[in-house]
């Protein structure tokens, strides 16, 4: 058997159809069967069910595109260690950002990133963390940026900042008139919050329920976007939090809707994650850096106390 071979395989288990995996290996669809029907042959079993629309992998099957994934993943480690050797920073990389991080951090960081290092292709989708996930532990992202901890055996993670959460209270809120927020002030029949599958809303509602012990169904009002939370706050919906560097962008006749809290500030850790395979560390490490540099004069807050992204 090939390496070839074997991304061929994970090719046709991701796409369940010959063609599409084809056309992504960039090589012709008999090619492709030809491959693959040899490497079945080579292995004396049924990879995939060709009987089945789409495609399917037998159970068999899955033992071996998980271990092509391993060796696949260990063969890129070769030229990994090269670059490394060479001092070569480039190539495609592709990055997943949470849609509650990527409208305010990707513009902080992206040109510096560029600039300096101008060899790296970037690719950069916008995914929830459940998304981000899969995709790192199936091998389509070579990392991503996410709130954490995520408690996953397969992810790394290492810290960029801690993003206090700030509230946003509209004008006639019974929480108006306070300078600064205690946790215990707030409640969940009046906050709004983002759809189901955005962390950030997982954290929002994990910061209520430890002081509340309220359950999700009290929530009525929920949006996709924080700037539709905000522009429905400001029709007396009610409240809502928002991550910190959100408000940075606020209109400055809309400043005195916001209100922060006591220390230890509630806040969420938000970090670069990759697989525990740590392939392309040099861009990583990079990256990592860059952000780091550039955050630093955005967010100074240190007393804070970290809230669990993961749905309780």
């Amino acid at each position: 058997m090939t390496i070839t071979q074997l991304k061929y395989a994970l090719a046709i288990a991701e796409h369940k159809n010959f063609t599409k995996a084809a056309e992504k290996c960039f090589v012709t669809q008999p090619t492709l069967s030809t491959q693959i029907q040899k490497l079945e042959d080579e292995l004396d079993i049924i990879i995939f069910d060709r009987g089945k629309k789409p495609i399917e992998v037998t159970d068999v099957g899955r033992k071996i595109i998980f271990q092509a994934r391993n060796i696949v993943n260990e063969a890129d480690r070769i030229q990994d260690i090269v670059d490394q050797q060479k001092g070569f920073i480039g190539g495609e990389f592709r990055l997943g950002i949470i849609p509650t991080v990527m409208p305010t951090l990707l513009p902080m960081f992206l040109n510096n990133f560029i600039k300096k290092y101008p060899k790296v292709k970037l690719k950069i989708e916008e995914l929830t963390t459940e998304e981000i996930i899969t995709r790192i532990n199936e091998g389509h992202l070579d990392a991503a940026i996410a709130a954490t901890p995520l408690e996953s055996d397969h992810i790394k993670e290492r810290p960029l900042y801690y993003e206090p959460f700030v509230a946003y209270v509209p004008t006639n809120h019974r929480l108006r008139d306070k300078k600064t927020l205690e946790v215990s002030d707030l409640e969940i029949e009046d906050m709004l919050l983002l759809e189901d599958g955005h962390c950030f809303r997982d954290g929002v509602i994990n910061l209520c329920k430890v002081f509340k012990g309220q359950e999700d169904e009290h929530f009525q009002l929920e949006s996709g976007s924080i700037e539709t939370l905000i522009k429905l706050s400001n029709e007396g919906m009610g409240m809502t939090l928002l991550p910190y560097l959100h408000t940075l962008d606020i209109k400055e006749n809309l400043n005195p809707n916001l209100k922060h809290f006591a220390e230890p500030s509630p806040a969420r850790e938000v970090s670069i994650i990759y697989h525990k395979s740590e392939l392309k560390m040099q861009i990583i490490d990079a990256m990592h850096d860059v952000i780091s540099g550039v955050i630093r004069g955005a967010i100074a807050f240190s007393n804070v106390e970290i809230i669990s992204p993961l749905a309780k």
